[in-house]
């Protein structure tokens, strides 16, 4: 049986974070996004991990400080 090479088992994991991240399953969208990066730093997950913790990290002051 052939294995995945480092770039296709990286592009799986992106697309498995983001099937996690459309049913709003963030730690695991995340652990993949973190998987496939680690395997390839310039597999498109690298983004897509980014932007999902820019998101979770957003904080609105006003929200807050009435």
């Amino acid at each position: 049986m052939a294995t995945e090479t480092t770039k296709q088992r990286a592009a799986r994991l992106y697309e498995e974070g983001n099937a996690h991240r459309k049913q709003q399953r963030w730690a695991d969208a995340l652990n993949a996004y973190e998987q496939a990066v680690a395997l390839d730093p310039d597999s498109p997950a690298a983004a897509a991990r980014q932007m999902l913790v820019d998101i979770m990290e957003f904080y609105c002051k006003d929200y807050y400080n009435p």
